[in-house]
């Protein structure tokens, strides 16, 4: 085990790791960016391949390239509203990378197994608890100084890679359930506040008594009532294009604002126009 010995290296491994437990859930973030940019493209292309074949089913005949074109610039104003406001599904997208979760652990085990002489299980729990950055200590990889059978720079190498794959992915997956985490006590406290308004009826409701406690503005009305756990950008994702979004659609909008991370310049993505800005 690799640990700090000297007072010295101990002092260093504070400010170091301070700084280097910020930058390294920086570049979490922005890994997780990158890929529900790419994962928001490729649906959407597919998407609106499945829209095309749809309505050229609907229509019932094979146009050719410049009736094609034609039709795109007499009636492609309505295809273009229906997709501008396309997301894909959080759930989707929570599925995606927890198949590249498994893979990754399931790649990893088979090195940790040959390599280190763990079961094919033992490696797999030694993946989750690794990538999820729980770390027990109780099985470390990469411990011995020579590896009989294995290129030694090679496996760790192999080591530091999938390790810091499967933490990024592992981290991205957390992320995307949390988000799904919120969406389901938001629905259990809109459940719950539903019988609440049976029983309890509104104030102002006599307004004999309380002739000025009624005169209140709709949106610090609508903030006050609402039970729902929200970020900072949860409203403005919601009213869309002058709509109320069903928060199963993921934005990353919504993300950076749960996530409290503000990214700037050329490379800030938003998921919610499904551009790469």
């Amino acid at each position: 085990m690799t640990t700090p010995a000297t007072i010295g290296g101990k002092v260093f491994l504070m400010f170091y790791g301070l700084l280097g437990c910020a930058a390294t859930i920086l570049f979490f973030n922005l890994f997780l960016e990158r890929v529900i940019t790419v994962i928001a493209v490729v649906l959407k292309s597919c998407h609106q391949r499945r829209h095309n074949k749809a309505a050229l089913a609907s229509n019932g005949r094979q146009v050719s390239e410049g009736n094609r074109a034609g039709e795109v610039g007499g009636s492609g104003g309505g295809k273009g509203e229906d997709l501008a406001g396309w997301k894909p599904s959080v759930y989707c997208v929570m599925f995606i990378l927890g198949a590249a979760a498994i893979l990754v652990s399931c790649c990893a085990s088979l090195m940790y197994s040959a390599a280190e002489g763990w079961g094919y299980l033992d490696s797999l729990y030694f993946c989750f608890v690794a990538f999820s950055t729980i770390g027990f200590g109780d099985m470390v990889s990469s411990q011995r100084a020579v590896y009989e059978g294995h290129a030694t720079v090679a496996y760790r190498l192999g080591n530091f890679f999938f390790i810091l794959t499967g933490v990024c992915c592992i981290y991205s997956l957390f992320n995307i359930i949390s988000i799904v985490i919120k969406q389901v006590l938001n629905w259990l406290l809109r459940r719950l506040e539903a019988p609440c308004r049976c029983c309890f009826p509104r104030r102002g409701h006599h307004p004999h008594r309380h002739p000025r406690r009624n005169v209140v503005a709709p949106g610090h009305l609508r903030a006050r009532r609402d039970p729902s756990i929200e970020t900072d950008a949860i409203n403005e994702s919601e009213t869309d294009n002058g709509r109320r979004m069903s928060g199963e659609m993921i934005s990353m909008r919504d993300f950076l604002a749960a996530n409290k991370v503000r990214s700037s310049g050329r490379g800030a993505c938003c998921v919610a126009d499904s551009l790469c800005v």
